[in-house]
């Protein structure tokens, strides 16, 4: 068997004297979904920015194409143009407009020039159905706009995985599916991704593997029919019956 496109050893991850990640350990096959769930406070956001060099680990490693990128003498933007990552807040610069947002790193920390970087990021925005408002600002678009500029900035560099991060929970309700329709997009074209998600149904749908998250480990981790359907954790099951309670499974 090949190995995994990502594999997470023993990753842990302190502030102060809260541990947050506690020697986790997960792999994500080449063009899988593998959708991260458990309460807020569980480590799945954490997790992301560790394997994005946004944060650094305090003991593991990650390992993406079998490449140590936890390793000091690793160059994280290097490391940083094979992810692309996706947040809650849109994170876009509001005085830029569309094109320029998207545009901004392959041209600055990548020293791609201006025009084959536009017309690379045009084609983005036309992927995610906004090649039409690339001259607009980022307050000039709705909220589920703005999250599908975000996604096309993360996508340009061609990533070989992507990490979303609750990418939904900043959205109005009816905004909500437009996202999930691009994420259910990239799933099809074969697109590897880690997604961090309150949306239960999204991961029933689209996941190949659902790992539920407590206390910065991976509890529980198997297909979403079984993990959603039938947990073995005690812990698994509590926390899916507040999410039922809650009317969001």
């Amino acid at each position: 068997m090949s190995a995994p496109l990502l594999r997470v050893e023993g990753l842990r991850k302190v502030y102060g004297r809260t541990v947050v990640l506690d020697g986790l350990d997960l792999d994500v096959d080449a063009h899988d979904v593998v959708v991260l769930i458990g309460a807020s406070g569980s480590g799945k956001s954490t997790l992301l920015r560790c394997i994005d060099l946004l944060e650094n680990v305090d003991d593991g490693a990650v390992l993406l194409e079998g490449q140590d990128v936890t390793d000091p003498r690793v160059d994280a933007d290097a490391v940083r143009a094979r992810m692309g990552i996706v947040f809650q807040a849109f994170n876009l610069f509001p005085h830029l407009t569309v094109l320029d947002n998207v545009t901004l790193a392959p041209r600055k920390v990548h020293g791609i020039a201006r025009d084959v970087a536009e017309e690379k990021a045009l084609a983005m925005l036309e992927r995610v159905g906004l090649k039409d408002r690339a001259g607009a600002h980022p307050d000039q678009l709705s909220g589920g706009q703005q999250q599908r500029v975000a996604i096309a900035r993360a996508l340009v560099n061609d990533p070989v995985l992507m990490l979303f991060d609750e990418v939904t929970s900043a959205l109005d309700p009816e905004l909500v599916g437009e996202v999930l329709g691009m994420l259910k997009e990239l799933k099809s074209e074969g697109m590897t991704m880690l997604v961090a998600t309150h949306e239960m149904g999204f991961a029933r749908q689209v996941a190949d593997r659902v790992c539920f998250l407590d206390g910065g480990r991976v509890l529980e981790s198997g297909p979403p029919q079984q993990v959603l359907g039938d947990p073995v954790e005690d812990r698994t099951r509590r926390f899916l019956r507040r999410i039922i309670e809650a009317g969001r499974l």
